[in-house]
């Protein structure tokens, strides 16, 4: 069992940056894969990108590519998203997930999720 708690969102002009967080507590950080997902207004939820259990891959969705970067700290149970170059279409609740056996890149890949939080960009 793990328990994640996201932090970072909030308001921001576009173009701006935000750095989200997620800090995890329960079982041992390293046994997961962590990612992050996130759901706009009347949109499905949707894969933005994924750090394997050390850091040494990463993966993201198109729209994000050269925009964010996914990093972990495992000494401090946390994985980050760096989000640059903020788009109004960016805006949507952003979810930490985690997964024990394969990278979150998919809905049924996904063991936990957090509570989400907000993140949104005016134009």
């Amino acid at each position: 069992q793990v328990q994640l708690v996201e932090s970072g969102g909030g308001l921001v002009q576009a173009g701006g940056s935000l750095r989200l967080g997620c800090s995890a507590s329960g079982r041992t950080f390293s046994s997961y894969a962590m990612g992050w997902f996130r759901q706009g207004p009347g949109k499905e939820r949707e894969f933005v990108a994924a750090i394997s259990w050390s850091g040494a891959s990463t993966y993201y969705t198109d729209s994000v590519k050269g925009r964010c970067t996914i990093s972990r700290d495992n000494a401090k149970n946390t994985v980050y998203l760096q989000m640059n170059s903020l788009k109004p279409e960016d805006t949507a609740v952003y979810y930490c997930v985690a997964a024990i056996r394969e990278m979150p890149t998919s809905r049924g890949k996904i063991d936990y999720w957090g509570q989400g939080t907000q993140v949104t960009v005016s134009s």
